[in-house]
């Protein structure tokens, strides 16, 4: 069987200053799976790169393995803090343990919480008025949180 733990440093080895691993993971017949990012986004190439890279550590007469080296998609849920940092100021989807939605302006984050901003309409003297509200949530509190995709 091979180890997670084998595969997270064979990926670091090859990761450049800008790219992160978002998660590895080894499942039933050594089902391989990587998923990286980059703060610049990243490029199918540097996928095949890293999967290259990776593939030639082993050898398949020793120990037989499927390996998927991918980014993560535009709608799934950030895994790591640096997934946060990435998306600063740009609109998220969070959903809370609780079941409760929000959609706001990622402002900032780090390994415990974070902070976004909602636009809210409302009505002050007859007149429609955006209120901008910041709400701050714990990691533990959170289910999920995503980007937001608008095409614009």
């Amino acid at each position: 069987m091979i180890s997670k733990g084998v595969i997270q440093r064979m990926v670091e080895e090859k990761l450049s200053d800008t790219m992160f691993i978002v998660d590895v993971s080894v499942g039933l017949g050594n089902a391989i799976s990587v998923i990286i990012d980059s703060d610049e986004g990243l490029s199918i190439d540097k996928c095949i790169e890293m999967s290259r890279h990776v593939e030639h550590q082993f050898d398949r007469e020793v120990e037989d393995f499927s390996l998927e080296v991918s980014s993560p998609g535009l709608t799934q849920p950030f895994k790591v803090l640096r997934q946060y940092l990435k998306n600063l100021e740009k609109e998220v989807e969070v959903v809370t343990t609780k079941g409760d939605k929000f959609t706001g302006i990622l402002k900032s984050a780090n390994e415990h919480s974070f902070i976004i901003e909602r636009s809210i309409n409302t009505k002050v003297d007859g007149k429609k008025t955006v209120e901008h509200k910041t709400v701050e949530f714990s990691i533990q509190e959170i289910k999920t949180v995503k980007p937001v995709i608008t095409f614009k």
